[in-house]
């Protein structure tokens, strides 16, 4: 028998499975959640594949919680990754970008013992021009007795597994439970989720920046003097700019090829756009487990601790090199502040 390995596919339930013996009396209940995720992203791709032949591009005409016009594919996808992992006994509470309150699905159940949020479709509105979109997610465990309404709001560092579907030339699945972060590509041939990309390792320094540069005038300083530094050539080497407009696709590049994905507050959004319990929490997980960082600015994103499910955050994340030198901008932002203020006039 040949032992060509791709004649023996791993598949995401059976890498699952396999990362579950390192941890004494695991039931399989985390892979029986996991594959809530996978069927439903399954279901999700299928009909983003055929998004311009069954009249289903466009907006639905609702306003979503978030004060955004909800695509109907943002609607599909919700109530597929919501039915899907609804049946699953070992999760307590669900909670989407598309609803305004976390939905409870089993209050006192001592099985029940996972939380899972996330953003059924990330980057929909790019949907109706073809241009790739993602499913975020993020699962944190559920402190023990009768759940409560502040328990789903949990720093970051508490996640016990995230990741993102990204549905592109190929689908693919990123997930990190804590032990590396594991790349997955649909084979449409059998229906799985095939292991393809193993122990995914970020740069330490790439050659792209992704970041909106209409806002570039509306960034606060730090972010400016280091965009500029970037296109200069001042780390070392000019970067060349890459931006998408899907958080999950300029990600996805960044963790394959390095560089530096950007979010900044900007003048109308001071506390940035991107949610950080379900868009920015899964990303900062996925970088730091491939040797990447991630920053609001200011300080680790897994540390921030969430006031409601829907809060938003500014996002850095990158590689080391990248990620330093940004570091080194913020330092000298705010000497220059400090300096200016000894300097003024009592």
């Amino acid at each position: 028998m040949s032992s060509d390995r791709s004649e023996y596919p791993v598949t995401v339930q059976q890498h699952i499975l396999r990362e579950q013996k390192r941890f004494p009396g695991a039931s399989g209940e985390f892979s029986w959640l996991l594959s809530g995720i996978t069927l439903a992203a399954k279901m999700i791709e299928a009909k983003v594949r055929r998004a311009g032949l069954n009249n289903i591009l466009g907006a639905q005409g609702d306003i979503n919680v978030q004060g955004e016009v909800q695509q109907k594919l943002d609607v599909y996808a919700n109530r597929v990754m919501s039915d899907s992992l609804g049946v699953r006994d070992s999760i307590a509470v669900i909670a989407s970008e598309e609803n305004e309150q976390p939905t409870v699905l089993r209050r006192q159940s001592p099985q029940a013992r996972y939380i899972v949020v996330f953003d059924p479709l990330d980057g929909s509105s790019n949907i109706d021009v073809n241009v790739s979109v993602g499913t975020t997610f993020s699962i944190i465990k559920r402190p023990q007795g009768v759940y409560c309404d502040n328990d789903i709001l949990r720093p970051g560092y508490e996640q016990v597994a995230a990741g993102y579907v990204l549905y592109g030339s190929s689908t693919m699945l990123v997930y990190t439970a804590g032990n590396g972060v594991h790349g997955f590509t649909l084979d449409p041939g059998i229906g799985a989720f095939v292991l393809s990309h193993e122990d995914i390792r970020m740069p330490t320094q790439g050659k792209y920046y992704s970041v909106n540069e209409s806002h570039y005038a509306d960034m606060p300083p730090e972010f400016r003097k280091y965009i500029d530094g970037l296109r200069s050539g001042q780390y070392g080497r000019k970067y060349v700019s890459r931006y998408i407009g899907s958080m999950v696709a300029d990600f996805h590049r960044t963790l394959l090829t390095g560089g530096v994905f950007i979010y900044p507050p900007t003048k109308s959004h001071p506390s940035g756009k991107l949610r950080l319990m379900y868009e920015a929490n899964p990303v900062a997980f996925l970088a730091e487990q491939a040797g990447g960082k991630a920053t609001n600015g200011q300080e680790r994103v897994l540390n921030l601790m969430p006031d409601g499910i829907h809060d938003r955050t500014p996002l850095i994340v990158g590689g080391l090199t990248e990620m330093t030198e940004f570091e080194k901008c913020r330092r000298d932002a705010l000497r220059q502040d400090s300096s200016e203020l000894n300097r003024a006039p009592i």
